[in-house]
This record gives structure tokens, C-alpha cells and sequence, in this order.
């Protein structure tokens, strides 16, 4: 099963949008997969259904720290090139989609959170929304993204 296949498997099991993207992720980042799922568990809905920045979106920032974040306070430069590559990745999913923003994802209007009651995952819902859809695109960029950076850093 490809990346994508199974961040967009693990949305249809049930996870949100960052659970399903961290979870595709977690042997990556070392993680099993229940430290993934709660890791991820508030950042669904665009930070706990705010929908704020999309949940894809925040996973995909997680297993690049994961796998390259800065833990020496005192380097700046880690830190900058960090930033850098986080605003590449970001970059690449709002290119493909106009937005990391999950209101503007889903054509939602004004800036109020939503209700935290998360809705049924029944038909309907998997037809109106394109979370599935975003899920597989965030997790395809994200494994095409580790390779280049595996592959320039000659790993």
C-alpha cells in the first residue's frame, strides 16, 4: 500500500486528517502507532475542528520535524533551514490546493470555530467532504519530500 493509500485508508477507518497522514508516517518518525494517533489527535479539523491550518497539513509538519527538526536551542541556522523547509512543504500542498487553511479547504465561511462535536462518518459525510482526497495528496508529498531530503543528505 502506497502512502497515500494508507493515510486516505486510515480517514476512512475513522482517524482524522492529521491521525491518518502521522499514522502512514509513524515508522518514519519512530513512533507506534498509538503514540501517532494521540500525537496527531488534536490537530484534526484544523486544530481540534477551529479549521484553522488543515489537520494533513500540521502532520506533515510533525514527521518533518520528526525526522528533521532542530533540538539545539543555540543554532540558528538549523533552526532557519528548518523553517525554510517546513515553508517549501507547506508551499508545495497550498500550490496543489490553493489553501492550508481548512475553512477555505472545505469552502467554509467566516472565521468562528466550529462545533467540537465531530460529525458522523457516514456516506454523505465522505461524499461532501474532500478530507480523504487531501489526506492522500498531503501524504504523497510528504514521501515524495523525505526522499528528496534523504537523498540530499545522502541517507
Amino acid at each position: 500500500m502506497t502512502k497515500p493509500e494508507e493515510a486516505k485508508a486510515l480517514f476512512q477507518a475513522g482517524a482524522n486528517c492529521a491521525q491518518a497522514v502521522l499514522g502512514a508516517f509513524h515508522r518514519e518518525c519512530g513512533l507506534e502507532m498509538e503514540s501517532a494517533l494521540k500525537l496527531a489527535s488534536g490537530f484534526g479539523a484544523g486544530m481540534g475542528r477551529m479549521r484553522e491550518v488543515c489537520g494533513a497539513v500540521s502532520a506533515m509538519i510533525l514527521v518533518a520535524s520528526m525526522r528533521y527538526g532542530v533540538s539545539d536551542l543555540s543554532d540558528k541556522a538549523a533552526k532557519d533551514a528548518h523553517y525554510a523547509r517546513i515553508q517549501s512543504l507547506c508551499g508545495r500542498f497550498q500550490a496543489e490546493t490553493g489553501s492550508i487553511v481548512c475553512r477555505e479547504l472545505l469552502g467554509l465561511s467566516g472565521k468562528s470555530p466550529d462545533s467540537p462535536v465531530s460529525e458522523a462518518r457516514t456516506a454523505e459525510y465522505y461524499r461532501k467532504r474532500p478530507c480523504a482526497e487531501m489526506v492522500a495528496l498531503a501524504a504523497g508529498i510528504l514521501e515524495e519530500f523525505l526522499k528528496e531530503q534523504d537523498s540530499s543528505a545522502g541517507h
